[in-house]
């Protein structure tokens, strides 16, 4: 072995040698690169494009898509693990969906959830098992159907278990915490519908000069005739939940949507929309990737998971983004783009605020409030959303973001290539 090489491998292992944004920046054989991240267009639950098509085929589209847009042999997957929540018999219908869309019986699959990070956690699994040398190539996939698997709530509670405050409070609505968020943390209807008005234009923005193009990938779905019952199918090209011309003045205007809680400032114009969309990442180790020949478009380092008082859980990202910062060893300022969800204006400006992040950096194509609230898409069409971002401004470090239902939050770095 070479001096070079000795000194080399000597600095790796010293304290923190592999934290910071220098050291992020180097490239190992051993990384865990992403070499595709897409998602389908985010259509509105029960009114959009999606609305007549089932959960299983929203499902087939995206394995469909992923197997030709991946430029691999389907076969060389050794693992896939899609986060969903609410879809019945989540297990079956992904499994099923594979096989049809042409992935090998050989491969297997698994369902996981942590609500609305589970596509980010069906990413973290991947990654985990490449990185401890189980698999070399995994495809994690985030997916829900919000019409065809609408948001209920939970089972009833048994004496015991109601008996704990938490555990009630880990019941209740999600409008009921964001209006704690707001009364909790002051924050004011005006800041909320500011935050909200910027996510829409900037999204109206990338919209108009077909910046989602980049990540979108067409999905096939179907439209069914009323008066017949017939379907038929169409080729779905672009997101139809982003509202042309919205100003914090229309805003302010909407009634709250929970006037029994709080401060009553959530409206339905600074809460996301309940969408249907998927989104599909395909990882493997660097030395894999460079023997296929695939381009790498980035590398997953790692996330963090943290747990809060279910009453506030929007404020969840202002927890983990700081624990993934310290895990990776980088400051607020390393990061070039940070991609959070907007389940509601009032935990997305708490959090911008409570970090001090630069909002030029965050959500720069907007989010949550305009693009997703197919909940467990959102944390693999973060993804696919923030390396357009980074693409587009020649950055390195993309951290995303969500809160969790119940009570957590979640982040992850990723550092393009």
């Amino acid at each position: 072995m070479s001096v070079e090489r000795v000194k080399q491998v000597v600095s790796h292992l010293a304290p923190g040698a592999n934290k910071g944004r220098e050291a992020l920046l180097r490239n190992s054989p051993d990384d865990v690169v992403i070499t595709m991240a897409i998602r389908s267009p985010l259509c509105k639950a029960k009114k959009g494009a999606f609305k007549d098509t089932k959960s299983d085929e929203l499902l087939y589209e995206i394995f469909k898509q992923a197997v030709a847009r991946s430029t691999i042999d389907p076969a060389l997957i050794q693992d896939i693990t899609v986060g969903t929540v609410l879809t019945a018999g989540a297990p079956y219908q992904a499994r099923y969906a594979a096989l049809a869309a042409g992935i090998p019986d050989t491969v297997p699959l698994q369902t996981i959830n942590r609500w609305c990070s589970s596509g980010l956690m069906a990413v973290t699994d991947i990654s985990n098992k490449i990185r401890a040398g189980q698999i070399e190539v995994g495809l994690a996939v985030g997916f829900e159907s919000m019409t065809d698997s609408p948001d209920r709530g939970g089972p009833p509670q048994s004496d015991v278990v109601k008996a704990s405050q938490s555990a009630r409070d880990a019941s209740m609505p999600m409008g009921w915490t964001s209006e704690n968020v707001a009364e909790e943390f002051d924050i004011s209807r005006n800041d909320m519908d500011e935050f909200a008005a910027l996510s829409y234009q900037r999204a109206e923005k990338a919209d108009k000069e077909g910046i989602f193009a980049a990540e979108i990938v067409p999905f096939t779905a179907y439209v069914k005739d009323p008066a017949t019952g017939q379907r038929t199918t169409k080729i779905v090209t672009k997101d139809d939940g982003i509202r042309y011309g919205t100003t914090k003045e229309n805003l302010m205007k909407i009634r709250p949507a929970f006037p029994q809680w709080g401060r009553a400032q959530t409206t339905g114009g600074n809460a996301s929309q309940i969408t249907d969309g998927a989104a599909a990442v395909l990882l493997m180790t660097r030395r894999k990737a460079e023997q296929l020949g695939l381009k790498i478009l980035a590398k997953h380092v790692t996330t963090s998971v943290c747990g809060l008082a279910p009453r506030i859980m929007g404020i969840g990202p202002s927890i983990a983004i700081p624990m993934v910062l310290e895990a990776t060893g980088l400051n607020k300022d390393d990061v070039d783009v940070y991609e959070i969800n907007e389940a509601f204006a009032s935990m997305y400006v708490y959090c911008v605020k409570k970090l001090g992040l630069d909002i030029n950096k965050v959500n720069v194509h907007g989010a949550w409030l305009t693009l997703n609230g197919a909940i467990r898409c959102t944390g693999a069409r973060q993804i696919a959303t923030g390396l357009n971002a980074l693409a587009r401004r020649n950055g390195k470090i993309l951290v995303t973001s969500m809160c969790i239902g119940t009570g957590m939050g979640a982040a992850a770095v990723f550092v393009a290539e």
